[in-house]
C-alpha cells in the first residue's frame, strides 16, 4: 500500500472508494490484460491487503504471464500463480456457447481454494454490451466488478493507466484467451492453441501496432487483421502465413484452407 497514493481523477477516486468498501483482503484475478493489471495496481496502492492471482494454461499466452511477472515485481506486488484446471473439465474443452461459463467457474474456484479473501474482476461497462458468460460464473462466486461499482469503461481504463504510471501498457491490445480464437462446438485442444499463438505472434512482431487473430473454424483457418494491416500485407507476406499455417494445422486440421480477414470481435464465437 503506497499511503502517499492520492487519486487524480473522479474515476480514479470511485474506484478507491469501491475497492476500500470491501473491508476486507481482497483478491485479484489478473489476466495480464490492461484492464486487471490496472485493477491490480491500484488494489496495491491503496489497500493493505491485496493478493494477485494469475492463471497459467494453454489458453493463456505466455507473453501474458511475463507481463504479470514483471509488474509484480516492479511493484512488489504479492503475486500468486495459479493452474485454474479447466483444461481438465470435459464441459470447458468441448467449446460450448457458454464456454466462458466453464473457464471463469474454475478460476474462481481455484483462487478460492486458495484464499477465502473477496475476488476482484477487472470486467468493465464495455463488456456489458456483449455475451460475457463469465460474468455468471463471477455472480456463483460473489466476485465483485469495481469497475463496473465506479462506472469506468474501457476508455476509462485505458485512462486511469496513464494515471498510474503505466504508460507502457496504456494502449495494450485486448487479448481474450487463446481458446476465444476456436469456433463454438470445436474442441479445445493445447496444441491448436499453441499453433494459434504461434501465427498471431509472428504477425504480431512483423506489425506490432496491428490488431491479430487467428481463427480456427469448420471450414479452416482465417487471419483477421485490423483494415490497415490488412492492406499493407503483400503477396509474399501472405505466402510466408500460408505457409506457416499449412505447417503447423497441417496434421490437426482435414485443411487448413487459410483465407484472410478484416477483424472482427468474437467472430469465432456463435450463439446457440
Amino acid at each position: 500500500m503506497d499511503a502517499d497514493f492520492q487519486p487524480g481523477s473522479e474515476a480514479a477516486a470511485g474506484l478507491a472508494a469501491a475497492l476500500r468498501s470491501v473491508g476486507r483482503p481482497v483478491a485479484v484475478a489478473v489476466s495480464g490484460g490492461i484492464d486487471s493489471l490496472t485493477l491490480a495496481t491500484l488494489a496495491h496502492r491503496v489497500l493493505n491487503d491485496a493478493t494477485m492471482f494469475h492463471a497459467v494454461s494453454p489458453a493463456v499466452p505466455g507473453d501474458a504471464t511475463a507481463r504479470v511477472e514483471r509488474l509484480a515485481a516492479a511493484q512488489g506486488w504479492r503475486l500468486r500463480i495459479v493452474d485454474a484446471g479447466e483444461f481438465t473439465d470435459e464441459s470447458y474443452l468441448a467449446n460450448p456457447v457458454n464456454r466462458c461459463f466453464f473457464c471463469k467457474t474454475n478460476l474462481y474456484g481455484s483462487i478460492a481454494r486458495h484464499t477465502e479473501a473477496q475476488m476482484l474482476s477487472g470486467a468493465n461497462l464495455d463488456d456489458l454490451g456483449e455475451y460475457r458468460p463469465g460474468l455468471d460464473a463471477a455472480r456463483h462466486h460473489a466476485v465483485r466488478h469495481p469497475y463496473l461499482e465506479a462506472r469506468v469503461d474501457k476508455r476509462g481504463v485505458r485512462a486511469l493507466a496513464l494515471e498510474l504510471g503505466l504508460a507502457d501498457l496504456s494502449e495494450l491490445p485486448a487479448a481474450p484467451c487463446l481458446s476465444s480464437r476456436v469456433e463454438t462446438g470445436i474442441a479445445i485442444r493445447p496444441e491448436i492453441l499453441r499453433a494459434i499463438h504461434a501465427v498471431e505472434r509472428d504477425l504480431a512482431t512483423a506489425f506490432p501496432r496491428a490488431t491479430v487473430r487467428c481463427r480456427v473454424r469448420a471450414g479452416g483457418v482465417v487471419v483477421e487483421l485490423d483494415p490497415e494491416t490488412l492492406d499493407a500485407l503483400d503477396g509474399r507476406r501472405k505466402a510466408s502465413v500460408r505457409t506457416q499455417v499449412d505447417r503447423l494445422f497441417g496434421e490437426m486440421l482435414p485443411s487448413p484452407n487459410l483465407a484472410f480477414a478484416p477483424y472482427r470481435n468474437g467472430s469465432a464465437f456463435l450463439h446457440g
